[in-house]
């Protein structure tokens, strides 16, 4: 069974664990409609990438209206 020959010293630990911090994300605007997105991403809001539609946004419908 492996057994470590000395202890490893706090300054040695938080050392090795120097790189493992979370990077924080950097939306960008989309050119389209001013919505954050992620980079090379398709955009959320609107449903553009590179200049173009690439999905398709259904119109969203009030539920309200259409019971009265």
């Amino acid at each position: 069974m492996a057994v470590p020959q000395n202890r490893t010293t706090r300054s040695r630990r938080n050392m090795r664990r120097a790189h493992d911090a979370l990077v924080a994300a950097n939306p960008a605007e989309c050119p389209n409609c001013g919505e954050l997105r992620r980079p090379h991403h398709v955009c959320g809001a609107c449903g553009h990438y590179d200049g173009r539609e690439v999905i398709v946004r259904a119109v969203e419908t009030d539920l309200d209206e259409d019971a009265a």
